[in-house]
């Protein structure tokens, strides 16, 4: 039985490309590929020339059984349009086929914007959460960055250009203080990286360009608007319209960013 590789390819600069990568590709008899003009650029100038098919969100349904014809008679590798396959694009599918069909998958790692934008931020990476693309739901965005903003890990989010401004407008409204770094065409020839406050970056970008990757600083939890009177005296309010404790921890979080261990103290001095 063939195996499936999972090859990551440059997301930018096409000298990112490690030797193992470049000799899978030139081994195995077909590349699936989300973009097959982006695969076929790449593996041009590397003097290779593989059998590519299109994986895409549109068509996996029908690739992914042959695809995994293919693979019970000889390898195959998957690529993205940029850097590691299956975080944030299709590939997911193919590789748990893959597996379900008893066919070994064997990573080939490499680039990848994620990790590229966390290297180069210089903020606290120990623990962060990815979140993929930022929600276009207006909503939506507003929870997300307000569960970020009760959170001590780093947001790390994919963004389009036309969108950054939206999107940064929502951050300075949920998080006015917290740093971030807005990472742009990394690797590319107009990389830039951008280090400041939502409100700075808005000012900084008029009309940016390219692909983005957005690092949120964890840093301090970021209280809404409210003094410890207020929230006093709001929680003595939750306890006389007979909220529990279990029902109240959460909308004081939400309220106040009082975290479990104050909210506690709270509720026993309210006793």
């Amino acid at each position: 039985m063939g195996i499936l590789y999972v090859v990551a390819t440059p997301i930018g600069n096409l000298e990112d490309a490690s030797l193992r990568a470049l000799r899978i590709l030139g081994e195995v008899s077909l590349v699936a590929a989300e973009d097959t003009r982006t695969a076929g650029v790449f593996l041009r100038h590397h003097g290779l020339r593989p059998r590519l098919i299109s994986y895409t969100d549109h068509n996996k349904d029908e690739r992914t059984p042959r695809i995994l014809q293919h693979l019970d008679e000889s390898d195959a590798a998957l690529v993205t349009d940029a850097g590691t396959p299956a975080i944030s694009d299709p590939g997911v599918e193919l590789v748990a086929a893959a597996r379900d069909a008893g066919h070994q998958v064997v990573a080939v790692p490499g680039p990848s914007a994620l990790i590229a934008a966390l290297s180069v931020a210089g903020l606290r990476c120990q623990d962060f959460r990815f979140v993929g693309f930022l929600p276009r739901a207006n909503g939506e965005l507003r929870r997300l960055l307000t569960d970020a903003s009760m959170r001590s890990e780093t947001l790390v989010a994919f963004e389009a250009p036309s969108r950054l401004h939206k999107s940064l407008a929502a951050i300075r409204e949920a998080m006015p203080r917290r740093r971030l770094a807005v990472c742009r065409e990394l690797t590319k020839l107009h990389e830039e990286t951008f280090l400041g406050t939502a409100a700075e970056a808005i000012a900084h970008f008029d009309k940016p360009r390219g692909e983005i990757v957005l690092v949120i600083d964890g840093g301090e939890v970021e209280a809404p608007a409210g003094d410890p009177a207020e929230a006093d005296e709001e929680l003595a309010e939750m306890k006389r319209l007979g909220l529990s404790r279990a029902q109240s921890q959460p909308l004081m979080l939400r309220r106040f960013g009082i975290g479990r261990r104050r909210f506690y103290e709270m509720w026993i001095a309210t006793s």
